[in-house]
């Protein structure tokens, strides 16, 4: 187990370095004794959990998309923008999200698009807009399938934007004002009074999971103590 869990952290650390490495020099400039270098690794640990640079960057494109769902809210709706607001947020200082953007849009010697993440943010915002219109929560004109590639390509278009014109800082405020322009011509108007698209939802969507996490761990840990079991290393 203990070999295990050591296994699992050095890929973690190695897929850091590469993200870092990839989000400022791109795919093609990086270079594997940059990642090297930041990742602390022996090259034979590099190469034995990613054999190539290419392999790298698809392994940061497959991370980037883990842990995408978020609580459930009043409405579906809401839950798809909190989605986007909880990415915009990690992407200030999620590496790996950081880097698997600018990959996916990269149009360099390697075509990622069978590893890119557009394919499963449009089908988890076609999801959510398929139970949203179920619910009555959208206009009777509203196509799921486009509107979710709609939102999929201006909130990529978002990160792109902000990072080049700000260096991400202004990306939640962007976030916001894309919902604050696209929410009328989608949602029931009895919801728009209701629905929170400020510019720090997705902090405060995010620090509610840490907590939750956190408390439901605690609770856990307790529950070893008094069966006499050892806590789980977390």
């Amino acid at each position: 187990m203990a070999q295990q869990q050591r296994a699992i952290r050095t890929r973690a650390a190695i897929l850091e370095a590469a993200a870092s490495v990839f989000d400022q020099y791109g795919y093609d400039a990086a270079t594997i004794a940059e990642i090297l270098a930041r990742s602390a690794v022996t090259k034979g640990a590099l190469y034995f959990h990613f054999p190539s640079k290419e392999d790298l960057a698809r392994g940061v494109l497959r991370a980037q998309t883990r842990d995408l769902v978020v609580g459930p809210a009043d409405w579906k709706v809401q839950e798809l923008i909190d989605v986007t607001m909880v990415v915009a947020h990690r992407s200030l200082h999620d590496m790996i999200l950081r880097a698997g953007t600018r990959l996916a849009v990269e149009q360099g010697s390697v075509d990622f698009s069978d590893d890119g993440p557009f394919p499963v943010w449009s089908r988890l915002s076609e999801d959510l807009l398929v139970q949203a219109k179920e619910r009555g929560e959208l206009l009777p004109y509203v196509n799921p399938r486009e509107t979710a590639e709609l939102l999929v390509g201006a909130w990529t278009g978002i990160h792109v934007y902000s990072r080049v014109m700000a260096g991400r800082q202004d990306v939640e405020r962007r976030v916001s004002v894309m919902w604050e322009h696209l929410l009328p011509s989608m949602v029931m108007p009895r919801l728009l009074l209701g629905l929170d698209v400020a510019h720090d939802r997705g902090a405060r969507v995010e620090a509610a999971r840490i907590l939750a996490a956190a408390e439901t761990t605690e609770t856990a840990d307790a529950a070893d103590r008094a069966d006499g079991r050892e806590p789980a290393d977390g």
